[in-house]
């Protein structure tokens, strides 16, 4: 999934000045969330500092050749999920990992590499109009230095209202609005019911026009 640059452009401007520095003993975690009527893309950014890369990588290479498999890849993100939650109006969504990316175990331990992960999130319910989303990020967390901001949202229908985080930034809070959904529903029912009428008014014309037998 490819984020429009002049939206990446106001995620990066909506974060706090400190986060755009990267201290070297800190496990920079930034997130970045955009949101659909049928899901929930959750996109974070890993970069070990060059003074946290050997422990991060020991966690991600178990055997220490160096490389990082394709199973130490998968582990890494089951560890991962454990250490974060998404929730949508209190019900727990489950997040599917759609794409990863590792950088070289070299790369990292200078400290210049990331780990880029991407997650969706299906909504169940669709037919409501404020939502209240809370994302939760504990990895790592003696080490890390977490953030986590929405985009804009590119359908019209959805507006963002309210954000909040904690000092951390390990919780996230979003408020938004949601045209369409019950709108869409009764919108719906009505077209149902005038067909209805239509096709009642329909039957009693042509009865009335049947001809009438002789006795």
């Amino acid at each position: 999934m490819r984020i429009n640059p002049a939206l990446f452009s106001f995620v990066i401007l909506a974060f706090p000045a400190p986060s755009l520095a990267h201290r070297l003993d800190e496990y920079l975690q930034a997130t970045t969330i955009s949101i659909e009527k049928d899901r929930i893309a959750v996109e974070m950014r890993l970069s070990p500092g060059v003074a946290v890369a050997p422990f991060v990588l020991s966690t991600i290479d178990r055997n220490g050749d160096g490389v990082i498999s394709a199973i130490e890849e998968a582990d890494y993100v089951r560890q991962l999920l454990q250490d974060i939650s998404l929730t949508l109006d209190g019900d727990v969504l489950a997040l599917r990992l759609v794409s990863k990316t590792f950088a070289r175990v070299e790369d990292m331990r200078e400290g210049m590499a990331e780990i880029y992960l991407t997650f969706f999130a299906a909504v169940p319910r669709q037919d409501v109009t404020a939502r209240q989303l809370i994302f939760e990020n504990s990895h790592q967390k003696r080490i890390a230095a977490y953030l986590v901001n929405a985009i804009v949202p590119s359908d019209p229908d959805i507006r963002i209202t309210a954000q909040s985080r904690n000092f951390q930034q390990s919780s996230y809070r979003l408020d938004y609005s949601q045209a369409g959904g019950e709108s869409q529903h009764a919108w719906l029912l009505a077209l149902a019911v005038l067909m209805a009428v239509r096709f009642g008014y329909l039957w009693w014309r042509r009865r009335e026009r049947r001809p009438v037998s002789a006795r």
